[in-house]
């Protein structure tokens, strides 16, 4: 594998920023490691970090580049700061980042496939939260995502913030709006979208019983089961720690639909 830090300059947000890739590379002599490479443009999977991290996180807690290597995916994996990846009322335009340069951007530099069926998307909480409103936002331009604990009912949590800390972020990010029934409230888009979708992304979700976001997990599986939308739903003794998403990430990249083309 590749692993790649890459410093570049964001248009949309008007900066310098980076992002960490993993490119897939067909060994045979590497001792402990069995890396493959199917296919020139690469499958791709967007891989968001939480509100305290960074591009780096993934990779610095846990053995990403390990569990994709025999997959021969490469992994994208951007810095949005705490911007929830949303446009921000008051900040940068991260959600134009995420959804239409970033993809851009990687593809420019890097043999990545713009194929639907070749493109996935995962995040932990704050990710969780990106990777799905960037799968249901845009159904046509991924197969598949996932959210591990992910913080899932925004909506919820701008009129009653878990932490009384974070009611200034969500005031440079949404405005001190209410977002229910908008494309940033992940309820909305499934009960609004899903009936008119022709091609739904397929779901993962996973959170654990302890997590503090726990609650917002059963609200959005209990809107997929509203709406019949399918989703894998998968939960346990947990907390929102770095051994419960090195675990279900591996989980995560086994369900994965990788089939060969």
């Amino acid at each position: 594998m590749a692993f790649i830090t890459c410093n570049f300059h964001s248009e949309v947000l008007g900066l310098s920023t980076s992002m960490t890739v993993i490119l897939p590379q067909q060994t045979t002599t590497q001792i402990g490691m069995n890396n493959r490479s199917g296919q020139k443009l690469h499958k791709t999977l967007f891989l968001l970090h939480g509100l305290s991290d960074d591009d780096t996180i993934w990779s610095r807690r846990t053995s990403i580049e390990r569990y994709v290597a025999e997959l021969g995916i490469a992994v994208v994996m951007p810095n949005v700061h705490q911007s929830f990846y949303t446009d921000m009322e008051y900040g940068n335009k991260y959600w134009t980042f995420l959804s239409e340069e970033l993809p851009a951007v990687a593809r420019s530099f890097f043999p990545l496939s713009d194929a639907r069926e070749d493109n996935y998307v995962a995040g932990l909480s704050m990710g969780g939260y990106g990777a799905f409103k960037l799968a249901l936002r845009h159904p046509d331009r991924f197969a598949a995502a996932g959210s591990l604990s992910g913080a899932l009912d925004m909506a919820s949590h701008i009129q009653d913030p878990a932490f009384p800390h974070m009611v200034p972020y969500f005031k440079l990010i949404y405005g001190g709006k209410d977002i229910t029934g908008t494309d940033e409230d992940l309820l909305h888009l499934l009960s609004a979208n899903s009936p008119s979708m022709s091609e739904k992304p397929a779901l993962y979700q996973c959170c654990g019983t302890e997590d503090f976001l726990y609650k917002d997990n059963l609200a959005f599986r209990d809107m997929c089961k509203a709406v019949d939308y399918p989703l894998t739903y998968v939960e346990g003794p947990g907390n929102h720690d770095w051994g419960y998403w090195d675990t279900h990430i591996q989980h995560f990249l086994a369900w994965l639909p990788l089939s060969e083309r």
